[in-house]
């Protein structure tokens, strides 16, 4: 936070402090509600402030955060990964890390991950004589009718006929 910023919210502060000491009436509750608004207000503010203003510094958080996803999908795993976990190698909570490629990308982490997921289940739909349920199970799918639905639901067409009509597509 800049200076001035500091100064607006030790400023609220005060007045919700000065308001709590005084003598409560009828309206003393309101104002200290208020004054909690204002200062929540600020905050919103500051926080999403901070994603227009660091542009270079989350590009390069973006950047890091697809070549981690790109490293797992890359790699021979079976397990699905989790904005937790991402987030976790990020050295960031999962909130912060969702909001900032939300406003960097209008994605979320999990809408990040699962395009990356079908990415990686097409390329294995067009390159391997795989089962659909062996691909699912490969990529971290515990059931594959759930893998069949988000595939459908991303591309228009299931596993199967995807693989079909690679010629096409």
């Amino acid at each position: 936070m800049s200076d001035a910023e500091k100064n607006i919210v030790e400023s609220v502060m005060e007045n919700i402090s000065g308001e709590s000491l005084q003598n409560m009436d009828k309206h003393s509750q309101n104002i200290i509600v208020s004054q909690l608004d204002v200062l929540l207000s600020y905050s919103e503010r500051f926080y999403t402030r901070q994603f227009r203003t660091r542009f270079s510094v989350e590009s390069n958080i973006v950047s890091k955060f697809e070549s981690l996803l790109a490293e797992h999908f890359s790699a021979d795993c079976d397990k699905l990964v989790t904005p937790a976990e991402l987030a976790a190698q990020m050295s960031m909570s999962s909130g912060y890390l969702n909001d900032m490629l939300r406003n960097l990308t209008g994605m979320n982490t999990t809408q990040h991950i699962r395009n990356a997921l079908i990415g990686k289940a097409k390329l294995l739909l067009q390159t391997t004589d795989l089962a659909v349920n062996e691909i699912a199970y490969k990529l971290g799918f515990e059931y594959p009718q759930y893998f069949n639905r988000l595939f459908k639901s991303r591309t228009g067409l299931t596993p199967l006929e995807y693989r079909n009509n690679k010629t096409e597509c």
